[in-house]
């Protein structure tokens, strides 16, 4: 089982950072809060987080000196770093990408959007999809499965599920790039001894696109169906 990613998030106003802090952890991200620049150096060190999210204008170290200290050691080069600001002139966001941020967002926040290009840049770093398994979440690519609450999110979205969709889901989700059969879901779903027919998986598939994108499951013709890792 993999560990959750961490997640770096500076920010002076205390409201902002316990609404990000709910929005990450909420999506299973384990998340190290810090209210001012200073304090993000320290436990950027401390906690070696797999992204951060800066404020520019923090008290004690504003956020672009926290960027331009973070490059310059080797541990953090390639870390990714967005600034999240309420300053959104041209100059400023030029100025930010000049001194090595990855991204640079504007307020007032779209929690879902963050979520969504938070991900994207961490996949984009790391030059490959991301699976994310902890012990209630499981994250590949822009699907998110909660396993306790039954929900699913994909890009950012919540998706409504019907309890067998939601089941056929986890089950394609359980072992990425694995291909199920037909047979194999049938036992595992609805049961060795229960009548179906023939295109009761393909319905439940089909209604699981229309609520996702028509390649979120993958069809295997003649064998079952699939999740890309």
């Amino acid at each position: 089982m993999l560990s959750k990613k961490k997640i770096l998030i500076a920010d002076d106003e205390k409201d902002i950072v316990e609404f990000l802090q709910y929005t990450f952890e909420n999506v299973g991200f384990e998340v190290v809060a810090c209210k001012d620049g200073i304090q993000a150096l320290k436990q950027a060190k401390l906690h070696h987080p797999d992204i951060i999210l800066l404020d520019i204008m923090m008290p004690n170290l504003e956020g672009t000196s926290v960027c331009e200290q973070l490059r310059k050691m080797d541990e953090f080069k390639n870390t990714p770093i967005v600034f999240l600001t309420a300053r959104t002139s041209e100059e400023t966001e030029v100025n930010a990408f000049e001194i090595g941020a990855d991204d640079f967002i504007a307020k007032p926040i779209k929690p879902k959007a963050l979520v969504s290009r938070i991900r994207k840049l961490m996949m984009s770093k790391n030059g490959k999809h991301e699976m994310l398994v902890d012990h209630r979440l499981t994250q590949i690519n822009d699907a998110e499965i909660n396993h306790e609450t039954y929900t699913l999110y994909y890009k950012g979205n919540p998706i409504e599920l019907a309890r067998k969709e939601f089941q056929l889901v986890d089950m394609l989700a359980s072992k990425p790039g694995k291909v199920f059969t037909r047979k194999q879901i049938f036992d595992k779903i609805w049961g060795q001894n229960l009548a179906m027919g023939d295109r009761t998986i393909d319905v439940h598939v089909r209604k699981i696109r229309v609520k996702t994108s028509d390649d979120f499951i993958k069809t295997v013709k003649g064998v079952g169906f699939k999740i890309e890792a």
